[in-house]
């Protein structure tokens, strides 16, 4: 029976052999100290900033940038604009984005699916719902009817699918009559 040497780990980055004092593991693989880099920014790679797609290594920053969600909420910051997808280090495609990616025929703004607004009557998606009703409102729109004050669940009066703060709601649909807030000394039945 002849001498076979153990099969080596070849570097899935260059093809050639990693010995074990030159190692780095990653995705089930094991490559060498300086092919252990970012597949966009080429920047090293360590165990805690490394992340891999489809065998491919990135660096945490890139791999949101190619692979990440796009849009409203998804930035450097509450409520930033995060759109940058890496096109200065030559990324020319991104798997999540903002723009749909087929054409929709015979679609118009207002018929994309979704929940509808009360008050203007277009899709409300997630990130600009009003937090506070149980019907969806964007955020812009929900406020008094009357009065145009911002609510929230704590200041809120709903009434025929509109929403009221709770001044103008007794106003306009509390009880009426002596003590009900029409002035001092005053009956109104109607």
């Amino acid at each position: 029976m002849p001498f076979k040497p153990p099969e080596q780990a070849r570097c899935p980055k260059c093809g050639k052999s990693v010995y074990a004092a030159e190692e780095k593991v990653a995705a089930g693989q094991k490559w060498h100290k300086f092919c252990f880099k970012c597949g966009l920014c080429n920047k090293l790679l360590e165990s805690t900033n490394v992340a891999e797609h489809e065998g491919e290594l990135f660096c945490k920053v890139c791999h949101g940038r190619k692979y990440g969600p796009k849009g409203y909420g998804f930035g450097g910051g509450a409520g930033a604009l995060g759109m940058d997808k890496g096109e200065r280090f030559g990324n020319v495609e991104c798997e999540m984005d903002t723009k749909p990616r087929e054409q929709v025929v015979g679609a118009g703004a207002s018929s994309s699916t979704g929940p509808k607004c009360p008050r203007c009557g277009k899709t409300v998606y997630d990130a600009e719902r009003a937090i506070g009703s149980t019907v969806p409102w964007h955020k812009s729109c929900f406020n008094c009817k009357n009065c145009h004050k911002s609510l929230d669940s704590t200041t809120m009066a709903a009434h025929e699918n509109e929403v009221y703060c709770k001044t103008c709601y007794g106003k306009n649909f509390g009880p009426k009559g002596f003590g009900f807030g029409q002035g001092a000394g005053t009956l109104s039945m109607g």
